[in-house]
């Protein structure tokens, strides 16, 4: 097992303390900031039936659980430039998984900036920002520098045993279905080694404002994990989701991202599939409790917020696709749980609309800081202070097609009732979905003479590009 462990240059180091020297007052919370990567909403907090996550609910029994959080694009550089920045995507110019944010808005006060400008101690264990999974792990990949004091880049058994991988294409893993049943124990494998780094910074660093961020890297492929894990979920009792003949007929080219290596996959190849990412779930979890177990004991649960979310959704043959990258719900929808001392409603859920731009701007509201006048998001406060608000009247997704001078966008908006997709300005296609009679999203009405009025309203909703 190799860990990287990186403390920032004294030039850094000096930025912060002029900054801790002109901030205002230390603010009112520590931070906790947990993500899982490519994890989608089966949990059993979320009321998944086969999905053990315990960790993660009693993080949703001492916080608040938002049913209705969505990602502002479904894949991980393009999502995490913006819930980071508090930008949208139109405004960091990031749409793939090579293009640092910095290019495009070189001077935006990151989320975990912000608190380090604030005079916070600011560590990463693990992927934040974004990198290349499996590939870059031990790396830094696209990290932020100036955001962190301090980081940590964890490096396991996973990474280093990845000749014994299964994957649907011989030596892919990072965007190809692959996964393992691993020899080992969890303290060996990346996520154990970034949780029990997260604990000695914790440990460390008790006596002071922190934002601690800790970003595992299950249940993205490869999905590995310890042998225990997969016998939690027997292939037998493992569900697959049907798809009706000619479903793929019913919606626009654009809305599908099914892979050669995906189409061809038999019914077990799939069930094992979905048995690994379930497995990764449940084995991250483990790992989220050890930090939850350290925050605990070491007094720090009255005065730390603890985030727990993720970059996006994520298919598991619904829709007959995998992954990412669709602007279907299951691919939209991301878990959110906020957890803030003393908070009035802890247990309880929020069907109030939030979008992942509104992390930043939530925190620094919470914690008393003041926040830059860039951020696209706002608020969720009023929801934690009333679970009954409808939050916002609606949430934007996107997503990019194509390539180089071919390349298209798509835009779904979600209003409380209603998914309305459009590809390419309307010219490749429209969905719409009626969540009251369809929360499957498997009857596409964007044909319908019936909705005509229906579509163009929420077309008014859609953003311009480059525009809010």
């Amino acid at each position: 097992m190799v860990l990287v462990l990186g403390l920032l240059g004294s030039g850094s180091l000096l930025t912060r303390g002029a900054a801790a020297e002109t901030s205002s007052p230390k603010g009112r919370y520590n931070v906790l900031f947990m993500m899982a990567d490519d994890l989608n909403n089966a949990l059993s907090c979320y009321q998944h039936p086969l999905v053990q996550t315990p960790n993660i609910d009693r993080l949703a029994a001492r916080g608040m659980k938002f049913d209705r959080a969505y990602t502002q694009f479904p894949l991980c550089n393009p999502s995490r430039a913006s819930f980071l920045t508090g930008l949208r995507p139109d405004h960091t110019r990031v749409y793939d998984n090579a293009v640092h944010f910095r290019e495009n808005v070189p001077d935006v006060v990151t989320l975990p900036q912000c608190f380090r400008e604030h005079g916070y101690f600011a560590a990463r264990v693990g992927k934040l920002f974004h990198y290349g999974v499996p590939t870059q792990i031990g790396t830094s990949g696209l990290d932020d520098p100036q955001s962190w004091d301090a980081v940590v880049n964890p490096r396991g058994r996973d990474k280093d045993e990845e000749d014994k991988i299964f994957s649907l294409v011989r030596g892919q893993f990072g965007g190809t279905l692959s996964w393992l049943s691993a020899d080992g124990t969890d303290e060996e494998q990346t996520d154990g080694i970034g949780a029990a780094e997260a604990v000695r910074l914790l440990e460390e660093h008790r006596g002071e404002r922190f934002f601690v961020a800790v970003g595992f890297y299950r249940p993205h492929t490869p999905y590995v994990a310890p042998h225990r894990y997969f016998e939690m979920y027997p292939l037998d009792r493992v569900p697959l989701p049907e798809i009706p003949p000619g479903y793929f007929d019913t919606v626009p080219a654009a809305a599908i991202t099914l892979k050669r290596e995906e189409r061809a996959m038999d019914e077990g190849l799939k069930r094992q599939a979905i048995q690994a990412y379930l497995a990764s779930i449940s084995f991250m979890d483990a790992q989220v409790g050890k930090v939850l177990d350290a925050v605990d004991r070491l007094g720090l649960a009255d005065e730390t917020v603890i985030v727990m979310t993720s970059d996006h959704g994520y298919h598991m043959h619904e829709h007959g696709l995998w992954q990412k990258r669709s602007l279907f719900e299951e691919s939209a929808r991301v878990p959110l749980i906020v957890s803030v001392p003393g908070m009035k409603h802890a247990g309880k859920a929020t069907s109030g609309i939030v979008e992942m731009v509104d992390i930043y701007p939530t925190l620094a509201d919470l914690c008393g800081l003041a926040m830059p006048p860039h951020l696209d998001g706002q608020s969720m406060v009023p929801l934690l202070e009333n679970p009954d608000l409808p939050g916002k009247p609606f949430a934007v997704t996107q997503v990019t097609r194509g390539g180089g001078k071919n390349v298209f966008h798509g835009y779904s908006v979600r209003t409380a009732r209603w998914r309305y997709t459009e590809w390419d300005g309307g010219e490749r296609g429209v969905e719409l979905y009626d969540h009251e009679k369809d929360p499957g999203e498997m009857r596409n009405l964007g044909e319908d003479p019936a909705y005509a009025d229906v579509r163009a309203e929420l077309k008014k909703l859609i953003p311009n590009r480059g525009g809010n």
